[in-house]
């Protein structure tokens, strides 16, 4: 309770002055005038760079060349709210495109800021929850922990919220959709480094991540599924999907919704994308038969320019190599391709990439 004092009153004048004389050692009479501290959270860098965009947008420079049109001003808020970080910290100048549009995300062509030294970037930016429709993903997160905006697992000591998670609260579903958007991104980094055949990550904020852009400015790489391949390219780029099937595997993990349409085709190469819902194979029981899933749809497109493959014999082989130190990938090759015969021509020559 608040102390009011009369002055005039010399009783209570000499309470007062007892109170607050610096040479007063009473160890409760100094915690009455000591100012307590305020804890203040630490903040994560999402959040610092969410709080310092607001004041940037359109206002601050941001240029919005993409227009979704006059009856879709709730898609302009959404870009604008979840692509400002990437301006605020000098990655992009201008959202140029819809690349690819989806009812889990879509993928937009930014023009790069010039200190990135691209000249184009991809932003995949993720539904809001409301219109997420991500199918039977209790399957891909079985076994995997949350992760929270600094791409670390949540602690098990926050029970409330992984007790939110588990029954969908609207606290719950935003830590889940955090947790898909940075399990990509991760995943992405991870892959990178060790070779694979993925766009480069460059950042992320809480409901996008800004990526390497493949294509030029009048295409967007398209999927495989919507190319008809050279059948001198067929072989080649088979063995290039194997290849980082098995990269991934050698990681501990499963791409979960591999197929040839999320597979990019560009100049002769391929580029793996779309990894939200990647499999943990040490935590979950349904690794294998996600990962032979993978593999028959890649194989179904594949017997579609003139291969014959046995798809079961593959995830057989595949899956023999993981957890195996140091596996030889040209015997895992060898494996592979006993499983393969060709209609139509011949397979290119072996080499010792992959």
């Amino acid at each position: 309770m608040t102390k009011f004092y009369n002055y005039e009153d010399p009783e209570l004048f000499e309470d007062f002055a007892a109170e607050f004389d610096p040479m007063n050692t009473d160890r409760q009479t100094r915690r009455k005038r000591k100012t307590k501290a305020r804890h203040e959270p630490k903040k994560s860098h999402q959040k610092i760079i969410a709080e310092l965009a607001d004041d940037t947008g359109i206002a601050g420079g941001f240029q919005i060349t993409y227009n979704a049109g006059a009856d879709d001003h709730h898609e302009m808020m959404w870009i604008q709210d979840s692509m400002s970080g990437f301006f605020y910290q000098d990655l992009i100048v201008d959202v140029m495109a819809m690349v690819k549009g989806g009812k889990e995300a879509s993928v937009y062509r930014c023009q790069a800021h010039d200190s990135t030294d691209y000249t184009w970037l991809a932003a995949k930016v993720y539904r809001p929850r409301m219109f997420r429709n991500l199918r039977n993903d209790k399957m891909y997160r079985q076994g995997r922990q949350a992760l929270g905006a600094d791409g670390k697992a949540i602690n098990a000591k926050d029970w409330r919220a992984l007790k939110a998670m588990n029954k969908g609260t609207g606290y719950g579903q935003a830590q889940s959709h955090t947790s898909w958007l940075m399990y990509e991104f991760m995943t992405l980094k991870k892959l990178y480094e060790v070779g694979a055949s993925v766009p480069k990550p460059i950042e992320t904020t809480s409901n996008a991540i800004l990526m390497e852009y493949i294509g030029d400015v009048n295409l967007a790489a398209p999927t495989l599924s919507q190319v008809k391949l050279h059948e001198s390219e067929v072989g080649y780029l088979f063995k290039e999907v194997m290849r980082n099937i098995h990269l991934m595997l050698q990681q501990g993990i499963v791409h979960g919704d591999l197929s040839a349409y999320n597979i990019l085709y560009w100049e002769g190469e391929i580029v793996l994308i779309d990894f939200p819902q990647i499999v943990e194979i040490e935590n979950n029981p349904n690794a294998r038969k996600i990962l032979e899933r993978d593999i028959q749809r890649v194989c179904e497109y594949f017997e579609g320019c003139g291969m014959t493959i046995d798809h079961r014999r593959i995830t057989r082989n595949l899956w023999k190599s993981y957890g195996v130190e140091d596996a030889d990938p040209a015997v895992i090759l060898f494996n592979i391709l006993e499983a393969v015969s060709f209609d139509d021509y011949e397979l290119p020559e072996e080499d010792d990439d992959f």
